[in-house]
């Protein structure tokens, strides 16, 4: 079965396109350990923060399997080869080609589908999207295994989540379900019970910036500290931030932060035009991932007396003027008010510009 299409292109930096992992070694070795020993779990499950590479391992370990077959279908007739040492396959692989363009039979994908009535993906993975694999999984391929990658696990509702939970009580032979999230705990118990759990940690500055290089994102010396340091190990995040002007946006809102209780009108009303429009979506998104790291890293150093800074250069400043300014409470709840008011205004089409005003209304409340 080929993997599931959307009606977008394919993002030019697709986890399966990927050609190497950076940061994750431990986690590669215990995959790598666990298909030496005949040992394969029917389900895996792949944890972490978004943009550290769940989706791009679970990709890899698929591909490794597709290429490899088993351990005993690997020995020759001279004997069986020294075990692998890592999930590399050479790019000039059918596999890798087949993998490469979506069409191989051993691979399904379970994600959010295309709605055609709204022009844009579903909020969440439906039961129709999971019931398709009874047929995949049904069928005979011409390949080793049989492959369902499910990205992100937790985007299923609670209908998707009973299908895919009467598969890991009876998979199939030879099957195997790779299952990425972001939040496990939003899914059902059995269902992680029913997996073997893999976390991954948020990577190195050095893993980051190595991450940076081989994708070949271009970001001015000026802002490749910033960038790393507002990633929070995450290289999927640090592309986002450098494609998207975050180090600029993190910059704008910092300053009308220094600013407090006094902000600037002309460079607040700036920020909320840049963030608005149809077109500044992914814009508007990004400031509102950067200024919940702000708030909850004020909050951090609040809570902590300054014995936390902060990864970001210079915040500890910001931080000792500004946060004393109000309670630990007050803080927390303008925090979780700002989370709240960016979920909302994308969901029912909220005034960017107004959102940001809002905002930055509230924090220049509490610091008077």
């Amino acid at each position: 079965m080929a993997e599931a299409a959307r009606k977008e292109d394919v993002p030019a930096r697709h986890p399966r396109l990927a050609r190497r992992l950076i940061g994750h070694d431990d986690a590669e070795r215990r995959l790598l350990a666990a298909y030496a020993g005949g040992r394969i779990p029917h389900g895996w499950l792949v944890t972490g923060p978004r943009g550290i590479g769940k989706a791009t391992l679970a990709y890899r370990f698929a591909r490794f399997l597709l290429e490899r077959g088993t351990p005993a279908e690997a020995d020759g007739l001279f004997g069986a080869p020294p075990p692998p040492e890592t999930l590399d396959v050479p790019e000039d692989s059918r596999t890798w080609r087949l993998m490469a363009q979506g069409g191989h039979p051993g691979l399904a994908v379970v994600e959010r589908a295309w709605d055609d009535k709204a022009k844009r993906l579903r909020a969440e993975i439906v039961v129709d999207d999971v019931r398709a694999l009874h047929g995949f999984f049904g069928m005979t391929a011409d390949a080793p295994w049989r492959i369902a990658v499910v990205d992100s696990a937790d985007e299923m509702n609670r209908q998707a989540a009973n299908a895919l939970l009467k598969m890991l009580e009876e998979p199939p032979k030879r099957s195997l379900l790779l299952l990425v999230a972001h939040a496990p705990g939003r899914l059902l118990p059995t269902i992680r019970s029913r997996c073997q759990t893999l976390k991954l940690q948020p990577v190195s500055p050095e893993a980051v910036a190595a991450v940076l290089e081989e994708e070949s994102v271009v970001i001015p010396d000026a802002d490749r500290d910033l960038v790393v340091a507002l990633c929070d190990g995450s290289p999927g995040r640090a592309m986002a931030l450098a494609e998207g002007g975050g180090a600029e946006l993190y910059r704008k809102a910092a300053a009308l932060l220094e600013g407090m209780p006094r902000p600037d009108p002309a460079a607040l009303h700036g920020l909320g035009e840049t963030v608005s429009g149809r077109q500044q979506l992914d814009d508007f998104r990004l400031l509102g991932d950067l200024l919940d790291g702000l708030l909850r890293r004020l909050i951090t150093w609040l809570a902590t007396q300054g014995g936390d800074s902060g990864p970001v250069g210079g915040e500890g400043e910001l931080f000792a003027r500004l946060a004393p300014r109000a309670g630990l409470d007050q803080w927390i709840e303008v925090w979780e008010n700002t989370g709240h008011l960016f979920a909302r205004a994308e969901a029912v089409n909220l005034d960017p510009k107004q959102v940001i005003i809002t905002v930055f209304s509230r924090i220049q409340a509490i610091t008077a």
